[in-house]
């Protein structure tokens, strides 16, 4: 069975990522299995996902996806470049996939595959080296080096979010043999908080339950999906939001000392020293990430450092996945899940306690992301009503997208 791969959030499931689903099977054909990877309770810009990972999962498959599989919370908390490289080798180790299908401002994977290749050439970390000098952000830097590479039609794809997640989502399937499909992007434009062409954003669904707007958020999410958070809310696990659990997180920070910020600044250009200083005094994450933050500094990047400090995740991901974890299922994923347990190259867990029959790396692995699934539960309305990670398997949902 041919297997188109989606990376993807999902927080929370709305139209245009229905849409991208389908214009899968479209280009590829009816009968092919879309396997999501998607994040579990935390998002890449340094957030609690406004939904837990099961609803978000079993809304996906009853939305056109068949099968989902967990991108765990070291590399969904990740810079753009790890989160991609996280997803695409769990995808790679499922030997099922021929083609990765993503969301284009341009439309075209070409040029995104020209960038991919110029990131990665031989002239490029030392030009970029020699911008960074001059003070501004990586982003900008980074742009211009490529304009010195490329033409400046194919590095504007830098300046468009969804094109340059693309571009790395590229870099990292360089050698896989799986092809790189864009769609064109419906709709508002990523963090936007409008509606456009009758698809409102992520963001901008977020914002209307944040703002107490429910009702005008759910009729923007995909039918499942809303259906799945009012199941979500009516149980008390949504929405998950920083401000049910503001002081856990500060209280968390105000323990560190500047050699543990020291860990989770990569970069070692002496951001660490300045979480430090402020760490201890901030009365709200706002007004900690108002001190830290400079031009050159991107706000997700600084909201990730809080997020992996609270959560006490190492400072990188590991290289690659040791598991493929299944969070919802139906029945041509069902399907699926059988071929990849003769070509995967990661064991495939449905039941949690298989876990520890793995590596140790493997137990590591999974009791970091228990931790953090404990930690989420702080963020929900009641965090009782959070299930225990060990205790809980895929949703398994009834016929076949498509």
């Amino acid at each position: 069975m041919t297997a188109a791969g989606i990376i993807t959030e999902y927080n929370p499931l709305h139209m245009g990522h229905v849409h991208l689903m389908a214009e899968a099977r479209r280009l590829l054909g009816p009968e092919t299995g879309i396997l999501c990877v998607m994040s579990g309770n935390y998002v890449q810009r340094g957030d609690f996902a406004i939904a837990g990972k099961f609803a978000r999962a079993a809304a996906a498959v009853r939305s056109g996806a068949d099968l989902v599989l967990e991108l765990p919370v070291s590399w969904a908390l990740s810079s753009a470049e790890g989160f991609a490289a996280g997803a695409v080798e769990t995808l790679k180790a499922t030997g099922a996939v021929t083609h990765l299908v993503f969301g284009s401002e341009g439309g075209d994977a070409a040029p995104l595959i020209r960038c991919a290749e110029a990131l990665c050439a031989e002239a490029f970390s030392p030009k970029l080296r020699e911008e960074l000098k001059k003070g501004d952000s990586f982003p900008a830097a980074r742009q211009r080096v490529l304009e010195t590479l490329l033409s400046r039609e194919d590095a504007r794809a830098l300046e468009r979010p969804n094109d340059t997640l693309g571009v790395e989502y590229c870099k990292a399937l360089r050698g896989s043999g799986i092809q790189a499909v864009a769609v064109p992007r419906r709709g508002a434009e990523h963090n936007s908080e409008t509606a456009g062409d009758g698809f409102a954003s992520a963001s901008a669904v977020r914002a209307l339950i944040h703002r107490g707007e429910e009702e005008r958020a759910l009729s923007l999410m995909a039918p499942a999906m809303a259906e799945g958070y009012r199941e979500e809310r009516a149980a008390g696990r949504a929405p998950a939001a920083l401000a049910n659990c503001e002081r856990a997180v500060l209280a968390r920070l105000r323990f560190l000392e500047e050699a543990d910020w020291a860990a989770l600044d990569l970069g070692n250009e002496g951001l660490y020293r300045r979480f430090a200083r402020s760490a201890g005094s901030a009365a709200s994450l706002a007004e900690l990430l108002e001190t830290v933050k400079t031009k050159r500094y991107p706000l997700a990047r600084l909201r990730r450092m809080v997020f992996r400090a609270y959560l006490g995740l190492p400072p990188a991901p590991p290289e690659r996945p040791v598991y493929l974890r299944v969070l919802a299922e139906n029945e041509r994923g069902t399907a699926l899940l059988a071929g990849m347990r003769r070509t995967s190259t990661l064991p495939v867990l449905t039941k949690p306690a298989a876990v520890r029959r793995l590596s140790e790396e493997a137990r590591r692995l999974f009791d970091l992301e228990a931790r953090a699934s404990r930690l989420y539960a702080l963020a929900c309305p009641d965090p009782s009503a959070v299930p225990d990670e060990w205790r809980t398997g895929p949703v398994i949902c009834k016929g076949r997208a498509g």
